[in-house]
């Protein structure tokens, strides 16, 4: 087969430019109805000489299953991964430095994108890849229950301090309904919602035991101990945790824009959403960064070919907001509406978290922190050990890891 010279892409390769030979290209993906998914099924239908053969692959065994298959050379061209993975495989040579084709792109542009995604992507200075999507994390709140309790709905929670006498105000044992929801689960998805945490109290995932963090850890255990949250939230993930607040058993839920469709069908309150609370008025803000990025895998016999695909992929950027309530994770796009007022009108409080959002890591041995960081927190709050203790404790196994 033929590769495409890099100087084929000023002519938009996945528009225009036909490929002297057919060229198969496989790609890995969590789900089968994913952005990248449905853009390959497109993508394999123009006239392009290009078709894009898609392996549904589960979540929980998708990285495990893709270094397997690179240590074999079995593995696909393209692969749709979890932004924190990613620094593991562009580390280890496993992706494909994109950086000349992107210098060469008439379609990508690395500053379109926000800093948390773009970041997610780059490794000694190189670019391995784009994001697919982006989600974060923000508060949601039940304006009927605020109400019921004599707070202003229009004023929900900026602070901390206002956030935990909102959740003590709110929880009503009687009625089995808690102030707050959220995930501290000894898993991703509790990393996922404590690092913003850290990271507004002047931590960070390599300094998790900075200054302040441990007065984030004692919020957390503070809502443990007097009953604000449910004693599940160690257990259950963001999923359950936020189908509490939906159901009407918690007046406010930490979760993300992948609720926004459930949320809207289900729920029998009026509700609302708003930015994480920060430590104090003035504080820097943070937010986690979820969803995926799209690599080549440096081993493929057809990278331009694989390109072109991505940057397909990027020019579609508008379509994963409306068609896959996900967020774009470049800045330069305005969400279309959706047609349901309340999706339209939580929307803009979540692109607005995005602009905060930071990435876990960037670093090789990402589930190892993460696993150090999920310890601490699950430490402290089940009173194994006190909160500074639990996060040096952790410090020192991240120390260990880095150096």
């Amino acid at each position: 087969m033929k590769k495409l010279t890099l100087a084929a892409f000023g002519a938009s390769l996945f528009a225009s430019t036909a490929l002297a030979d057919d060229v198969t290209l496989t790609m890995w993906t969590e789900s089968s109805n994913a952005p990248e998914a449905v853009f390959a099924t497109e993508f394999s239908e123009m006239d392009n000489g290009i078709t894009i053969d898609v392996r549904e692959v589960r979540f929980d065994d998708l990285v495990a299953e893709t270094l397997r298959a690179f240590a074999t050379q079995s593995n696909p061209d393209i692969i749709a991964i979890d932004n924190p993975d990613h620094a593991a495989f562009a580390s280890r040579g496993a992706f494909l430095d994109l950086t000349p084709y992107v210098e060469q792109s008439d379609q990508i542009d690395m500053d379109n994108y926000f800093d948390g995604p773009r970041s997610s992507l780059t490794w000694d200075d190189g670019v391995f890849g784009i994001p697919r999507a982006s989600n974060t994390i923000a508060l949601y709140y039940n304006k009927d229950m605020f109400r019921a309790a004599g707070l202003n709905p229009d004023s929900p929670p900026a602070t901390w301090d206002e956030l935990y006498e909102a959740a003590k105000a709110l929880t009503d044992p009687d009625n089995d309904v808690y102030g707050i929801a959220f995930s501290a689960k000894a898993s991703e998805e509790g990393t996922f919602q404590f690092l913003p945490w850290a990271q507004m109290a002047g931590g960070s995932f390599d300094n998790i035991n900075a200054d302040g963090v441990s007065e984030a850890l004692d919020l957390w255990k503070a809502f443990f101990d007097e009953g604000l949250t449910s004693p599940d939230t160690l257990t259950r993930g963001q999923w359950d945790s936020t189908g509490t607040f939906n159901g009407g058993n918690a007046a406010m839920a930490i979760s993300g824009p992948w609720e926004l469709g459930r949320m809207a069908s289900d729920a029998q309150f009026d509700w609302g959403v708003t930015l994480l609370p920060v430590p104090e008025q003035g504080a820097p803000r943070a937010s986690a960064l979820g969803d995926f990025n799209l690599a080549v895998f440096a081993n493929t016999e057809n990278p331009d070919a694989a390109f072109s695909f991505l940057e397909y992929a990027d020019s579609q950027a508008e379509r994963v907001w409306p068609e896959f309530t996900r967020m774009p994770s470049r800045k330069d796009i305005e969400l279309a509406p959706t047609g349901n007022e309340k999706i339209d009108a939580a929307a803009p409080v979540f692109v607005e978290q995005l602009q905060y959002a930071r990435n876990r890591g960037p670093h090789p041995e990402w589930p190892r922190i993460s696993k150090a960081i999920q310890d601490a927190f699950q430490s402290a709050l089940t009173g194994q050990k006190g909160a500074q203790e639990a996060l040096d404790d952790a410090q020192g196994q991240i120390d260990r890891i880095l150096n």
